[in-house]
């Protein structure tokens, strides 16, 4: 009677052993994508590695308590291993700034092809007149490159306009980032440029730094360097 309980919780245990291992390639489309978002937000090879150690304990807690082959762990352990180490490894999701989303045509801002990266220090708005690119305290430059920690949205920029009085937090949320639905709320100033995400809007008129417009919560989001 013993032998029958442990030979039918032996089966159950390699039952779920299976089925946890099956579904790894179920959810492995997930896991490219967000390797491919923590990609292009850049440093996405330490989170990955982070996630990755997170994973194998959820899998191993969906393994039931009782196993009687130690091996069979092990197995559930390197298949894991195997699927995330194959998207690290797949050559169709390069760690580059490629896989940033492109912004529609009249606002997107003309890019480098090469994948070397630099950051804004510190982070510069301007109106039309300020050349943009990479902002350091010698240069001076506006960036072009911003991106919202709030709504995850790439800035976008129109020169030579400024927002009406009349913009709310629902136009912007209901019309980002289509550019011509945009246009609707812009009025036409010489040397101004109006700045957008889904959730902020600023129009600028000189070179200023963005940390003394608290209410923005943008950053760069790193440029290509030529």
């Amino acid at each position: 009677m013993q032998d029958s309980k442990a030979l039918f919780i032996h089966n159950s245990a390699r039952e779920r052993v299976a089925k946890v291992t099956s579904s790894l390639y179920e959810v492995s489309s997930a896991l490219r994508a967000l390797y491919t978002t923590l990609i292009s937000r850049g440093g996405a090879h330490g989170i990955f590695l982070t996630f990755r150690a997170a994973r194998k304990r959820k899998m191993r807690r969906l393994l039931p308590n009782r196993v009687s082959n130690p091996h069979e762990v092990e197995g559930v352990d390197n298949n894991i291993e195997a699927v995330l180490q194959e998207i690290l490894n797949d050559d169709d999701y390069p760690a580059s700034s490629s896989h940033r989303p492109v912004l529609s045509k009249p606002c997107a801002m003309e890019s480098c092809s090469h994948t070397a990266l630099k950051k804004c220090c510190p982070v510069y708005l301007g109106g039309s007149s300020t050349a943009c690119g990479v902002g350091t305290s010698v240069t001076q430059k506006a960036c072009d490159q911003i991106r919202c920690t709030s709504c995850d949205f790439r800035v976008v920029m129109f020169d030579d306009q400024e927002w009406d009085s009349s913009c709310d937090y629902l136009f912007f949320r209901n019309n980002m980032p289509d550019c011509n639905k945009l246009r609707v709320k812009l009025k036409r100033r010489q040397g101004a440029r109006a700045y957008a995400c889904q959730c902020s809007w600023h129009s600028a008129f000189m070179l200023s730094e963005l940390r003394h417009v608290p209410k923005l919560k943008w950053i760069c989001g790193q440029h290509t360097a030529c």
